[in-house]
């Protein structure tokens, strides 16, 4: 589903500081399947998640999505393809302070053009399936850890995504909220959901629910 060939990602390039977070990565990702990056911090794992997600170009090499050559395509084409494709849990998860957790799982579908009803369905659907319909009233804030991320969750699959991507998602929960993450991750890929995250747990890395580990050291696939 998504291929990368010689992939090289450079922050400050040509400046003192210069750091090539990425230094020669081929890959492919595989429908259908649940992938998870891991390695030490300053390995290039966020980063790698960012160019597989279309969320950051690389400085060369060629990302392909779907057989389609994404690299040098227009950032409108780009936002468009994650709109329509991708779904994304960041690890603060981004929720927008003051609005209902509701508004939030609504919020990424507004330029889809939908009814008002029809997106509420949908958000109200999504929570319920996420157990969180008690609280889709509820400002985010208030919310625990745990809540909050099915919040992310929900909002991550309002525009139905192909391909979930999520960074360091288990970061700031406890052992239990992590297990309820991968039952959860487990389902979604039931439903023949593609799944990137990144992760230094053992217990998401070591799950059944992860069917390939990808590992990285300076940059590159260790071996």
């Amino acid at each position: 589903m998504i291929e990368l060939q010689g992939i090289r990602k450079a922050f400050n390039q040509g400046r003192h500081n210069e750091h090539w977070a990425l230094a020669g990565i081929d890959l492919r990702i595989e429908a259908g399947r649940v992938t998870a990056l891991t390695g030490p911090s300053g390995s290039g794992k966020t980063t790698l998640l960012t160019v597989l997600g279309c969320l950051a170009r690389p400085t060369s090499g060629r990302v392909r999505f779907k057989g389609e050559d994404v690299s040098g395509l227009p950032e409108r084409f780009l936002a468009e393809i994650r709109r329509a494709s991708f779904g994304f849990v960041f690890q603060q998860f981004n929720l927008i302070r003051g609005l209902s957790a509701l508004d939030n799982v609504m919020l990424p579908a507004y330029p889809l053009g939908l009814g008002h009803a029809e997106l509420r369905g949908r958000g109200e659907r999504l929570l319920q399936r996420l157990q969180m319909s008690h609280r889709r009233d509820a400002a985010v804030q208030w919310l625990s850890g745990g809540e909050q991320q099915r919040v992310a969750i929900a909002r991550a699959l309002i525009n139905d995504p192909q391909v979930l991507i999520a960074d360091e998602p288990t970061a700031n929960l406890d052992s239990a909220l992590s297990l309820e993450f991968l039952a959860i991750l487990a389902d979604l890929n039931a439903d023949g959901r593609t799944v990137v995250l990144t992760s230094h747990d053992p217990l998401v890395v070591e799950s059944a629910a992860v069917h390939r580990v990808v590992r990285l050291r300076d940059g590159r696939i260790a071996a």
